[in-house]
């Protein structure tokens, strides 16, 4: 039997949630959907400089968690970057900060 899920705490969404090539219409591009708490992975590390475990701390998830969701975001964005897609960041399994989502790891930690 798997593990149950719980949803990945996020400080916030982006200030825009698509981003696209220049001068092309979006209408004309493909796209890749980046969830919100790959987003936010990639926030905390790349861009505040956290370990992977500190980021996994505020997010409350295993740090092995925090660096498959890296992975996966990195791919992403290198996928938009390399083959001119739009970047869609939307969705995910996330709750904000102050709100529930399960009843197993809720604000244990504040």
């Amino acid at each position: 039997m798997p593990r149950p899920f719980c949803c990945r705490r996020i400080a916030g969404v982006p200030a825009a949630s698509v981003f696209e090539p220049l001068g092309v219409p979006l209408v004309a591009l493909n796209e890749v959907v980046m969830s919100l708490d790959e987003f936010e992975a990639m926030r905390l590390v790349d861009l505040d400089g956290l370990y992977q475990e500190q980021a996994a701390e505020r997010m409350n998830v295993s740090r092995t968690t925090v660096g498959r969701i890296i992975d996966s975001a990195h791919r992403k964005v290198a996928d938009a970057i390399a083959h001119g897609k739009a970047l869609r960041i939307e969705g995910g399994p996330v709750r904000m900060k102050g709100y529930r989502c399960c009843g197993k790891r809720d604000e244990e930690k504040g």
